[in-house]
């Protein structure tokens, strides 16, 4: 099991590439970049990049409507190339709040063109000459001056299938990312009822997945923080899951909050909606389950918690993306080095 860690730099971004150096000597596997109406991720890269060796590099995500499919491909192959082979391109669909509110782009069609873009992706890093006609992108662009000519890029990667993790919640968009995707990543991965809700897609992804893209890499979130003194931290959780489950788009068009009903929290999903969006954000944060929080998180003695990462491998985990919950750089480094103890 991988050990990766999203890098949360709201603190400063060069002060937190500096700390970087130090989990990678702990044994972290992967850090992955946000983005989403903050600096982009793309910049933020590249300097870890140059500031790092060995630590594998992933966007977490680019939203697939930012960029077109060309431009993420030669952005994929670019931080590729200085990275020397140690990036990872995350990408997904994001939300309409952001896409349409933050970018000015209509949310439309992200099944299909998210096939569009990872199909556009490969062929560019082939380096074959570009030439797609799919329902959402043309190239050469049919009309327009006409003078559009079929390209192929420049550079030679240094790997022509760089890794694609595709962040996906819903059952078409998770058996897409199974069936087309080197890694899927959910959020708010519960490991004792994700056979149930992702079970059946997972499955049918797979039954058409290319063997060449090898196994699929199950990226899953945790908040980590490992003491006897350490379940205040599991309450923490409570602002982000309200601010998902209620705030994250309207009544009916709430992908976080549809994912809470399908773990079976029906009622309290509805209530957290409800108080959320009527402005009781600390009630909303109130209601949210106790046992949803712990049971996505890795919160507790150390025995509680090498029982919740036992759940996680069998569930099909194969990379555990932490969030290290301590009161200093060097607890929050020796938790990296215990959890990547405890998974080893």
């Amino acid at each position: 099991m991988r050990i990766g860690m999203a890098l949360n730099y709201a603190g400063g971004f060069k002060e937190t590439v500096a700390e970087l150096s130090d989990y990678e000597k702990a044994g972290l596997d992967i850090v992955f970049v946000p983005e989403a109406y903050s600096f982009d991720a793309v910049s933020q890269m590249g300097y870890i990049a140059a500031k790092t060796e060995r630590l594998q590099i992933a966007s977490g995500i680019l939203p697939i409507y930012s960029r077109t499919p060309t431009l993420l491909a030669m952005t994929a192959a670019g931080l590729d190339y200085v990275s020397d082979g140690r990036f990872t391109l995350g990408i997904g669909a994001s939300g309409p709040q952001v896409i349409e509110g933050f970018h000015g782009v209509p949310y439309t069609a992200p099944l299909g063109r998210t096939r569009e873009i990872v199909e556009i992706c490969r062929k560019v890093w082939r380096r074959e000459r570009l030439e797609h006609a799919g329902r959402h992108y043309t190239m050469p662009l049919e009309g327009g001056t006409g003078l559009g000519k079929p390209l192929k890029l420049i550079n030679h990667p240094v790997r022509e299938r760089i890794p694609i993790v595709i962040a996906a919640i819903g059952p078409k968009n998770v058996e897409l990312a199974a069936e087309i995707a080197e890694g899927w990543e959910p959020i708010f991965f519960m490991p004792e009822r994700a056979a149930d809700v992702w079970g059946p897609s997972l499955a049918a992804g797979r039954a058409r997945r290319d063997p060449a893209l090898g196994e699929l890499d199950v990226i899953a979130q945790a908040v980590l923080a490992i003491g006897d003194d350490v379940a205040g931290i599991l309450e923490l959780g409570r602002s982000m899951a309200a601010l998902y489950i209620g705030g994250m788009g309207a009544r009916g068009k709430n992908f976080y909050n549809d994912l809470a009903r399908r773990y079976g929290y029906e009622r309290e999903a509805e209530l957290i909606q409800d108080l959320y969006l009527a402005g009781r954000k600390k009630e909303a944060e109130a209601a949210v389950p106790g046992e949803l929080l712990e049971r996505m998180s890795l919160i507790g003695p150390e025995g509680h918690v090498r029982e919740r990462l036992a759940a996680m491998r069998e569930a099909g985990v194969t990379t555990l993306n932490v969030t290290p919950v301590a009161a200093t750089h060097g607890d929050r480094v020796r938790l990296i080095e215990k959890i990547r103890e405890l998974a080893a």
